[in-house]
């Protein structure tokens, strides 16, 4: 255990937070069974040790990191683990990619049935498997997500800014009025086209080869977390990572999913079960017609976000594919996106027409429509910069 208190002690001592994640004020902590959801990169682990930095005292031992990439846990479990941590006084354990160990589960909930002073928070991937959402775990463990950067929080890193967060209704009805707010410390623009290119995933703050990191973090979601997740076979992985590429360099926004099926080697039914997984995994992003939902076949299918359409060089990179690509990240976490009736355009929340396009483009549309427009710092009226739907977490 010892060696364990140790290892905790350097994390705390090496990490950096120069960012605060919006998530950390979100989460009801007094929760004992805390499960922390996201794809590979958008900063799980580091979000562990900031709630550590923030809230314990690593001399005193009441909190322990661990992770389930050490063997001992593969040999041993953490039940038995977790009660000799409680025994030391220990009341709460912050575990990272839990989803890794076998039976993961299960052990949870034996700890959860022996340990009722002991908090437990963990991370894990952003994929479910099949059986998690009717699981016993799923009634006492309340989950969360973590996304990548926001727009926001990239603007914070990069300036040492405080910029909140800012709701759908306050950039559509306020945008001018936010401006005054953010236009006297920072010229946003600026640092737009640098989020767009890498600033999704956190792992850029580290001075590594972003595309490479990327790219190993892409396969390593693909062969691991859905692989794993799904109970799909090895021999079936080639057949996923083909399809992902051929929706990156499709010239056609809409799949046409017996053309996929054809090109894979798979029936079309299989298709839309992998076009599950990799909206699962962030991936891509599926967006419907309004009142359709899956498994109807989607109107439009987006990388998950810009940051992937560059490591992935699709040849589809025209402004206009990526700042669509940006504005449907932006909104889809808290925000029902569909497909308009006309190219660039989205109905959001089944009340709010929305078109994204250039400051210089004119566009016939009904009055009630507002334009969110690339290239414009500034926004008046109905036109707002895209660049503010980042401010959204």
């Amino acid at each position: 255990m010892e060696r364990f208190f140790q290892t905790h002690s350097f994390w705390m001592d090496h990490t950096k937070t120069s960012v605060r994640r919006a998530l950390m004020d979100s989460i009801d902590w007094s929760y004992r069974l805390i499960g922390i959801r996201g794809a590979r990169g958008v900063g799980r682990t580091s979000f562990l040790l900031q709630y550590a930095k923030e809230n314990f005292d690593p001399n005193l031992h009441q909190c322990l990191f661990i992770s389930m990439n050490n063997f001992y846990f593969q040999g041993r479990g953490i039940v038995d683990f977790a009660g000799t941590f409680v025994a030391r006084g220990g009341q709460v354990l912050l575990i990272d990619q839990m989803f890794k160990l076998q039976n993961w589960k299960e052990q949870l909930l034996e700890c959860y049935r022996r340990y009722p002073h002991l908090r437990i928070i963990f991370t894990t991937t952003s994929v479910p498997d099949s059986e998690e959402e009717n699981s016993e775990l799923s009634a006492i463990c309340r989950f969360y997500n973590l996304h990548g950067f926001s727009f926001r929080e990239f603007l914070n890193q990069q300036t040492g800014n405080d910029f909140r967060a800012c709701s759908l209704s306050e950039i559509i009805k306020d945008h001018e009025l936010l401006m005054k707010s953010i236009l006297p410390k920072v010229r946003p623009w600026e640092y737009f086209q640098n989020y767009l290119h890498h600033g999704f995933y956190p792992f850029y703050i580290e001075n590594r080869n972003f595309t490479e990191s990327l790219l190993k973090a892409m396969n390593s979601m693909i062969e691991t977390d859905i692989l794993l997740s799904k109970q799909i076979e090895l021999k079936y992985l080639p057949r996923i990572k083909k399809l992902l590429y051929l929706l990156a360099v499709s010239e056609e926004s809409a799949p046409n999913v017996s053309k996929l099926a054809e090109e894979i080697g798979t029936s079309r039914a299989t298709v839309m079960n992998y076009l599950k997984y990799l909206e699962e995994g962030r991936f891509i992003n599926l967006i419907f017609r309004e009142g359709d939902t899956f498994p109807k076949k989607p109107a439009m299918v987006r990388l998950h976000n810009t940051n992937l359409m560059y490591a992935l060089y699709s040849p589809n990179m025209d402004e206009q594919s990526i700042y669509e690509t940006f504005f449907v990240n932006s909104l889809w976490r808290h925000h029902q996106v569909n497909k308009g009736r006309r190219d660039g355009f989205y109905l959001v929340n089944e009340t709010t027409n929305v078109c994204v396009c250039d400051k210089l483009k004119r566009v016939k549309a009904p009055e009630d429509t507002f334009f969110a427009r690339y290239n414009l710092e500034v926004g008046r009226g109905n036109d707002i910069p895209i660049w503010l739907f980042g401010f959204l977490y």
